[in-house]
């Protein structure tokens, strides 16, 4: 993807609401980083098929695991492209009207061409920078993959070919003559937040207990 905001192409173009789309490359990556979590939009037989999984940024490529198995990234590669989606929902708008009610949110559009990745050097590689890009620090503080492990792993990179973001944000846009009447009108903040992290029941338990590492530690205090 280009590093300067370009013409969009008739595939990732708005054309509802357009003054709300970005072709901008910092906005949608900034958006793509944002989440780990995307839908995966594919044509298996003839007929389409949407999945949830989750991403990590890596350049301009976004990364995706399952198990070799998986029939969603072999239908990923063999196909002849793929549709990634992200959504961050930011609010409710709440207008004066239930026509004008909306939700603040920032979405992205990715279509690009997919390849398994077959090298041992790049899997591991690529591996640690999903987990870092999930939980960073965290590649270091546990074992790493073994070599069974690794073939049981699929790993699917997507290049950026083509990209739009989305953006919808308050205040509510109401009628002047909703504004004259007497309905509150406004935004409902929505924010995702790590809770206190839970240990795993079957730990080292008593004076030996394990401390809670940097990575969670970070994660939780950055939320």
């Amino acid at each position: 993807m280009s590093d300067e905001q370009r013409s969009p192409s008739d595939r990732v173009r708005l054309r509802r609401l357009p003054e709300l789309a970005s072709y901008d490359k910092e906005t949608i990556y900034g958006i793509l980083d944002a989440t780990s979590i995307c839908h995966v939009g594919i044509v298996v037989d003839g007929h389409p098929l949407v999945l949830p999984s989750l991403h990590v940024r890596i350049g301009d490529t976004l990364v995706l695991h399952g198990s070799q198995s998986s029939h969603l990234l072999r239908s990923m590669v063999e196909g002849p492209g793929v549709c990634v989606t992200v959504t961050l929902v930011d609010g409710l708008i709440v207008a004066r009207s239930t026509f004008n009610s909306s939700v603040a949110y920032r979405s992205v559009v990715v279509f690009g061409s997919a390849r398994m990745v077959s090298d041992e050097e790049e899997r591991r590689s690529v591996l640690d920078a999903l987990v870092e890009g999930l939980l960073p620090g965290r590649s270091s503080e546990v074992r790493a993959s073994s070599e069974s492990e690794l073939r049981r792993t699929g790993i699917v990179v997507v290049d950026i070919e083509d990209a739009s973001a989305k953006i919808s944000a308050g205040p509510p846009e109401d009628d002047e003559e909703d504004v004259a009447g007497h309905a509150w009108a406004g935004v409902i903040p929505l924010v995702q937040k790590a809770g206190a992290p839970i240990p795993a029941p079957d730990g080292i338990v008593g004076d030996g207990l394990v401390e809670i590492p940097p990575s969670v530690r970070r994660y939780v205090d950055l939320r």
